[in-house]
């Protein structure tokens, strides 16, 4: 399996992180966060706009699920925070997000991972220290097996 894990040292490696993650970022995109409160989701989101060129700054959507964000290619950052149950994702109808042109970053993705589609790259994110965080890159589908091998050649670099 091509299954990495990395650690960061601050936000702003946490965004580095991202950058490059938006700079390979193709169209139809699906980047899945799972991880508890502080964890760096949205930080980790921030950089990939970064690296889409986005220079609105990636709020955590919370209360309003999806902001869409326009770059090199949309970003569709999408917060599953406030749902209990996979139904409720479901019905959202996100599939207008998931299937369009842009990359879509899901924050509480663990919340709908039965409903969501099964090729994307879940990233999974926890505490290790103070400032430093773990992420677990687990690809699904050869697009994402080829971007986490891609990945890689970044760490050294972080």
């Amino acid at each position: 399996m091509s299954d990495i894990e990395l650690i960061t040292h601050s936000p702003e490696e946490t965004q580095k992180l991202g950058v490059y993650i938006g700079e390979s970022a193709q169209a139809g995109d699906i980047y899945l966060l799972t991880g508890g409160l502080g964890t760096g989701k949205t930080y980790l989101t921030q950089g990939i706009a970064w690296g889409l060129d986005i220079e609105e700054y990636a709020l955590s959507p919370t209360f309003v699920i999806v902001r869409e964000l326009r770059g090199r290619l949309p970003l569709y950052h999408i917060d599953l925070y406030r749902l209990d149950r996979a139904e409720e994702v479901d019905e959202l109808g996100l599939d207008e997000y998931l299937y369009r042109n842009g990359v879509c970053v899901i924050e509480w993705a663990e919340k709908g991972l039965s409903v969501l589609p099964p090729e994307h790259l879940l990233i999974e994110i926890s505490y290790v220290g103070e400032t430093d965080r773990r992420f677990r890159f687990k690809p699904s589908g050869q697009h994402y097996v080829d971007l986490v091998d891609r990945l890689k050649y970044f760490i050294p670099n972080l």
